[in-house]
């Protein structure tokens, strides 16, 4: 049976695009070290990242932009780049999973048999595979930035609302990056 898990990273940042991975493991290859992406340091995360996209059977890593975030909201957008990385791992690896497992207490609209897990992170491997390489893509993103906005400190917060963060946007307003619709950012527009 062909089990994928799938994961987002980025709900709760101010700026950036949320990203969603799929994972299919293969049970004859197994990643040791795989748990929640939140418990791991960046380093095991980037290594892991990796081992993952060298060992599993499949794997898609999606987003949705700050612009989509603001539009649908981010429960949707979450739940629209899950399903654009089932898409891009389906795609890619011309490969359809038996079940899909979902971190969390939500299922993408897909026309594959779908479970949501809460805390799957920690409870399923492919959702842990899935959480980590979408992590890595989020922070890849937010060093990106980092490099065309270097007034904000992305490269430390990853666009989360610390208070270093919070001091910037005061500083220096917001850039195109910055989800309007969250109410830190939506009080600098007034």
């Amino acid at each position: 049976m062909l089990i994928c898990g799938v994961d987002e990273a980025g709900r709760g940042p101010l700026a950036g695009s949320v990203y969603a991975a799929a994972v299919i493991l293969d049970v004859n290859n197994p990643i040791i070290g795989l748990a929640d992406s939140k418990k791991l340091s960046e380093k095991k995360r980037d290594f892991l990242s990796g081992e993952i996209k060298t060992k599993a059977l499949a794997w898609g890593i999606a987003s949705c932009t700050c612009q989509e975030i603001d539009e649908i909201n981010i429960l949707r957008a979450s739940l629209l780049a899950m399903t654009r990385a089932i898409d891009a791992m389906q795609a890619q690896f011309n490969v359809i999973p038996d079940l899909v497992q979902v971190d969390g207490n939500k299922c993408p609209k897909i026309s594959l048999p779908c479970e949501a897990i809460v805390k799957g992170d920690s409870k399923v491997q492919a959702i842990s595979a899935a959480s980590i390489l979408a992590k890595v893509a989020r922070d890849a993103e937010l060093y990106e930035l980092d490099k065309v906005y270097p007034q904000y400190g992305f490269a430390k917060h990853k666009g989360y609302p610390t208070a270093a963060h919070l001091l910037t946007l005061q500083a220096h307003g917001i850039c195109p990056q910055h989800r309007l619709s969250y109410a830190p950012v939506r009080a600098l527009l007034k």
